[in-house]
């Protein structure tokens, strides 16, 4: 086992850190070996033919910079296991703030919760766990992401009202009811800002799910606030995670859109993560 360690960290030791080359070798070894982490630095075991081989195929992955949650097909979000395909984004830690904020406001309620965006249904499948009295509808134009968060709710235990609607579409308000609360972690990275970006995104991630035109970034914000308009009761909620580029111009915008008590939230990052704001 030593020896494979040494080839983990000799193959990768050009792309990342020594700490995330630590991580991947102690989920490859779990993963595949199934090898606890507290035998790694004890253990000499002699592996198999074919776990030498699955961890060199994982390798040749990684050293291409594909995410290692999309090798292994999950990753855990807000405390539970969601799986991952390539149709669908790797949730971030930042989305589980916005997760952990309409936990905050909507504990021990009975509300009806509106996902747009859904993904692999981490937003939504989380608030129908941490909030047990919620009813939670989850949106998603495309098809092969709600297969992903249909699996990860039942997965999960929940039941979810999932819509396949592109919310764009002139039709799309004929698709919904009334809600208490919508949230949402749209597309918000404008096209320009491509460049800046790591290969693990660019080249795997669905850029159906992160990209906006240059000359209208918040397209997908205007066009929810609208539908919220005529879709929350009043007193609802819209949250919003956002770019942190537009805090002032979402403010602004929600403004313009007539709703009121607006919030503006850092990230653990301090930056502009999250938008709240009431109808």
């Amino acid at each position: 086992m030593k020896s494979v360690l040494a080839y983990i960290h000799n193959r990768l030791d050009s792309v990342y850190s020594a700490e995330e080359i630590r991580e991947f070798a102690r989920w490859m070894m779990e993963e595949v070996c199934h090898i606890p982490p507290y035998r790694l630095l004890v253990a000499d075991d002699v592996l198999p033919d074919i776990q030498r081989q699955e961890i060199c195929r994982i390798v040749d992955r990684l050293a291409k910079q594909e995410p290692i949650q999309y090798i292994l097909g999950y990753t855990e979000f807000c405390g539970l296991l969601f799986g991952l395909t390539p149709d669908v984004l790797i949730p971030r830690p930042e989305t589980a703030e916005l997760v952990h904020r309409v936990e905050a406001d909507y504990k021990g309620k009975s509300a009806s919760i509106l996902d747009i965006g859904t993904g692999s249904g981490c937003i939504g499948i989380s608030l129908a766990v941490l909030l047990p009295d919620a009813q939670v509808s989850a949106l998603d134009i495309s098809e092969e992401a709600l297969r992903v968060a249909r699996k990860n709710a039942e997965r999960n235990h929940v039941q979810i009202h999932f819509i396949r609607q592109d919310i764009r579409a002139a039709s799309a308000s004929d698709a919904l009811r009334q809600y208490d609360c919508i949230v949402s972690n749209p597309p918000y990275i404008a096209n320009r800002e491509k460049k800046e970006m790591d290969r693990n995104v660019l080249d795997y991630e669905p850029h159906l799910a992160l990209f906006v035109p240059d000359d209208d970034p918040l397209c997908f914000y205007r066009r929810i606030a609208q539908l919220g308009r005529l879709h929350l009761r009043k007193g609802g909620n819209l949250y919003f995670e956002i770019n942190a580029l537009y805090g002032k111009e979402m403010l602004h915008l929600l403004k313009q859109e007539n709703y009121k008590n607006m919030e503006l939230i850092r990230d653990f990052y301090g930056k502009d993560r999250i938008i709240k704001a009431q109808l």
